[in-house]
C-alpha cells in the first residue's frame, strides 16, 4: 500500500505541476510586455498566438508561440526525467489543461495548439514533427490557423500508429478531442466561410 500510495502522490505533485507550468498565460504577458494592450481587448480575446498577431506584432506572436509550446515540452521532459513515462503523459494533459483553463485568469484561457504541439515534440519528436509539418503546410495551403491546427491534430493519433508508439495514442486522441471542442466556434466559422485569416487583424 504504501508504494502505490506514494506513486499516487508523485503523479499528483507532476500534474499540479505540469497544470501550473501550463496555466503560464505567455501571450497576455507579451502584449503588455511590448505595449500592445491588453490581449482580451484586442480581436477573439484569445491569449494564443493568432490573436497576438491580429495585433501586427509578429515578434510577440512569435514569442508567444515559442513560449506556449515550450511549456507544454518542458512539463513532460521534467516529468519524465524525475518520475518516469506516466508522469510525463500525465503532466502533458495537464499542462494543455493549464492553457485552455488557467485558474489566474478565471479558467478562460486559450485553444491549447502550440501547447499540443511542444508536448507533442517532448513525448514522441518525430510524431511532434510530423503534427508541426501537418500544420505548416495545412495553413500554407489555406491561410486558416485553425483548420490548420484541427487538421494536425486529427493526424496526431494515426500518426503515434504508424510510427509503433502506441502507449502515446491515447494521450494523442484525447488531446485531439479537446482541441476540436475548444474549436467549435471555429469549425462553425470555417463551414459558414468566415473564419478570419492569418495575419488579418481584427478591431
Amino acid at each position: 500500500m504504501p508504494a502505490i500510495e506514494n506513486t499516487a502522490v508523485v503523479l499528483a505533485l507532476w500534474g499540479l505541476i505540469g497544470y501550473l507550468l501550463g496555466s503560464i498565460p505567455f501571450g497576455l504577458l507579451l502584449t503588455r510586455a511590448f505595449g500592445i494592450g491588453n490581449l482580451r481587448d484586442i480581436g477573439s480575446g484569445n491569449i494564443g498566438a493568432t490573436n497576438v498577431l491580429r495585433t501586427g506584432n509578429k515578434k510577440a506572436a512569435a514569442l508567444t508561440l515559442l513560449l506556449d509550446g515550450a511549456k507544454g515540452a518542458v512539463a513532460v521532459l521534467l516529468a519524465r526525467h524525475f518520475a518516469g513515462e506516466d508522469a510525463a503523459q500525465l503532466a502533458a494533459l495537464l499542462a494543455f489543461l493549464g492553457h485552455c483553463f488557467p485558474v489566474w485568469l478565471g479558467f478562460k484561457g486559450g485553444k491549447g495548439v502550440a501547447t499540443f504541439l511542444g508536448i507533442l515534440l517532448a513525448l514522441v519528436w518525430p510524431v511532434g514533427m510530423l503534427c508541426c509539418i501537418t500544420w505548416l503546410a495545412a495553413v500554407a495551403a489555406t491561410r486558416i490557423s485553425s483548420l490548420g491546427a484541427l487538421v494536425a491534430a486529427a493526424a496526431s493519433a494515426p500518426y503515434t500508429l504508424l510510427l509503433g508508439q502506441r502507449e502515446a495514442a491515447v494521450l494523442a486522441l484525447l488531446l485531439t478531442l479537446l482541441i476540436f471542442w475548444r474549436h467549435s466556434s471555429n469549425l462553425s466559422r470555417i463551414r459558414a466561410g468566415i473564419e478570419p485569416k492569418v495575419g488579418q487583424k481584427s478591431a
